[in-house]
């Protein structure tokens, strides 16, 4: 099993830091932890969110990139109806090539309402958009000339893209999707599926049978099925619940409840009830879908999600909102050193 790191930059309101440090936290972290064998980092994307939740993944893992030289770098998720496709196609391009071929293009339609509005894209397009979008950018990627006629998006006259990007075709695409119909398109695509950490293993067994029927109609081989989850250590599991638990509440309560309290994307709590009010989420109810523990717990979890579910990488969203940056280095550092070597072989 391969690990990863997972950024979101959140400066949560009973957390007084400043807005530069969660960024300064990454930039400190990652070149120790490419040292310790960590082997990707990705960053979250969300927009008008009340705790500066990243907006702007690709700027920030352009900086991933800089200060790593092995390390995939990548988007875990960026929401691609929020932008023109060729200019995006030019921005993926160049980071790729800035960091040598090491970029994931994590993607998805996204679901907030408030992000389609502010950006002025109507929120009942964004399936449609999403796809033609990606249909564009690859054609973009090729370098040759090309023109394209869309429901949304046009490009004529004829015209190219460069600089082509270091990988070829063009860096992997990752879809963070869980809709029946989206999990067909990206077996279709040939892009692999990047989980949410939203969602329960009962629901991620439904997500991967989906996208495995699929993949054998089409003839895609299923290579790689990374994994999102929250996750912190700690010597002890007191420990670790004391430092991350106020952290992942605050998460699951004012994106994931509050969005489904709205009905715009159900959550589940373990038992499979539906979150109908953001008060009804606390660290209990979804204990099940997140890491927080000691070395031992975290083994017995991981061991879990590769028997069921056959995860091949696991990307620890460690720096959770309001955790000092020293702190979620600890948990890096001791997740390595007890938990890492159990899963070499």
């Amino acid at each position: 099993m391969k690990f990863g790191l997972m950024f979101a930059f959140q400066r949560p309101p009973y957390a007084p830091i400043d807005s530069t440090e969660p960024y300064r936290d990454m930039l400190r972290c990652l070149p120790r932890a490419e040292e310790l064998g960590y082997e990707s980092v990705f960053c979250v994307e969300h927009h008008v969110q009340p705790d500066d939740m990243c907006p702007s993944p690709l700027l920030a893992m352009s900086a991933a990139a800089a200060v790593t030289e092995r390390m995939r770098v990548g988007t875990g998720v960026l929401l691609v109806p929020l932008y023109a496709p060729a200019k995006l196609a030019e921005d993926v391009a160049v980071i790729d090539n800035i960091s040598g071929g090491r970029f994931v293009f994590g993607v998805a339609p996204g679901y907030v309402t408030e992000e389609f509005e502010l950006h002025g894209v109507p929120r009942r397009e964004r399936q449609r958009r999403f796809e033609e979008a990606l249909d564009l950018m690859q054609l973009a990627w090729t370098g040759e000339p090309f023109s394209f006629g869309g429901d949304f998006y046009r490009v004529e006259p004829e015209t190219h893209v460069s600089p082509k990007p270091v990988q070829e075709p063009h860096p992997p695409i990752w879809y963070g999707v869980s809709g029946p119909k989206s999990l067909r398109n990206a077996a279709r695509r040939g892009a692999v599926l990047i989980t949410s950490p939203r969602h329960g293993l009962r629901e991620l067994q439904e997500h991967y049978s989906i996208s495995e029927d699929e993949a054998q109609q089409v003839g895609y081989e299923i290579t790689e099925r990374p994994m999102m989850r929250e996750l912190f250590i700690a010597e002890t599991m007191e420990k670790a619940e004391e430092i991350a638990a106020p952290a992942v509440d605050y998460l699951f309560r004012e994106l994931y409840g509050a969005k489904s309290a709205q009905g715009e994307r159900v959550l589940r709590a373990d038992d499979g009830t539906i979150v109908e009010s953001k008060t009804d989420v606390d660290f209990s109810k979804f204990k099940g879908r997140y890491i927080i523990g000691d070395p031992d717990y975290a083994i017995a979890e991981l061991e879990r999600y590769r028997d069921v579910l056959g995860i091949t990488e696991m990307i620890g969203w460690t720096h959770l909102p309001g955790i000092p940056g020293e702190a979620a280095m600890r948990s890096v550092e001791l997740f390595a050193r007890e938990v890492m070597p159990a899963f070499s072989d």
